[in-house]
């Protein structure tokens, strides 16, 4: 990699992103999962190279850090282009669930009695 390759892989990411460090809407996580919208009728605003990749890739769902290693780039500027194209009704966004469980210690106990006798 040449001295120009290194500097151009630094100012890209701030040029993809209008020099925003942060989504304009929402709040993008790791394992949010993103879905690509129907476009909109009369085709809507010019998207960025990198939004019509995202868009691609979010044929069939996918979460923000799978996006980010497809797209090699870093979640910070995935989650802001998400955030253009939520704001563009070109994605859908679906959550985390919180997942609410309560331990059962009476199974826990059983499973470190069964590891003990190993």
């Amino acid at each position: 990699m040449s001295g120009g390759d290194t500097a151009g892989r630094l100012v890209r990411p701030f040029t993809l992103t209008g020099g925003r460090t942060q989504p304009d809407r929402g709040d993008f996580t790791l394992i949010t999962m993103v879905t690509a919208a129907p476009p909109p009728p009369g085709g809507g605003a010019r998207l960025q190279p990198e939004h019509t990749r995202i868009l691609r890739l979010c044929g069939e769902p996918v979460v923000v850090a799978e996006l980010a290693t497809r797209l090699d780039l870093p979640v910070s500027v995935v989650s802001i282009l998400l955030g253009d194209l939520l704001a563009a009704e070109r994605i859908v966004v679906q959550p985390p669930r919180a997942v609410t469980r309560s331990l059962d210690l009476e199974l826990l106990q059983k499973v470190r009695q069964g590891l003990d006798r190993l």
